[in-house]
């Protein structure tokens, strides 16, 4: 590991903890050379399979556009960051668990909701009305009500 601040690669490990409900280690570092001192994060990385579109084009699975999709959903809801990363972890454990190479970016889609409305219900239907593309009020209404029956 470089030094941010003077590029030596001479740096000690002073402590380590697991982040994340464990999914991530935190070092602290300090320099040798300079002695200023840095954080630096770990985690698994792990191949995700390929999304397929609707359009029948093939994308690398992107976690940011997942985590800005999810953001907009969640924007002014009171729900915190760490809730967001859980979710964002579940999606991508469950991805990892079908063994797919390749997945349909439905699932995907499906995916996204489920956590959505496990988080806060107002940013599913918001997430739904972009994901199912809504065209009236009525489609609106009906994807409330069903969620209103779910709670019973």
């Amino acid at each position: 590991m470089h030094c941010p601040f003077c590029r030596s690669s001479d740096t000690k490990v002073i402590d380590s903890r697991l982040v994340s409900d464990g999914h991530q280690v935190r070092r602290r570092r300090e320099c040798i050379g300079c002695q200023e001192r840095f954080t630096t994060f770990e985690q698994a990385e792990l191949v995700m399979p390929r999304i397929i579109k609707t359009t029948g084009s093939r994308e690398p699975f992107d976690e940011d556009i997942l985590r800005n999709g999810m953001s907009r959903a969640l924007e002014r809801r009171p729900v915190s960051v760490e809730r967001i990363e859980n979710s964002i972890h579940q999606i991508k454990s469950h991805l990892r668990a079908t063994g797919e190479r390749e997945i349909l970016s439905t699932l995907l889609g499906n995916l996204v909701m489920d956590e959505l409305k496990a988080l806060d219900k107002v940013a599913y239907i918001r997430f739904a009305s972009v994901y199912r593309d809504f065209e009236d009020v009525a489609e609106f209404g009906l994807e409330i009500a069903k969620l209103g029956q779910s709670n019973d």
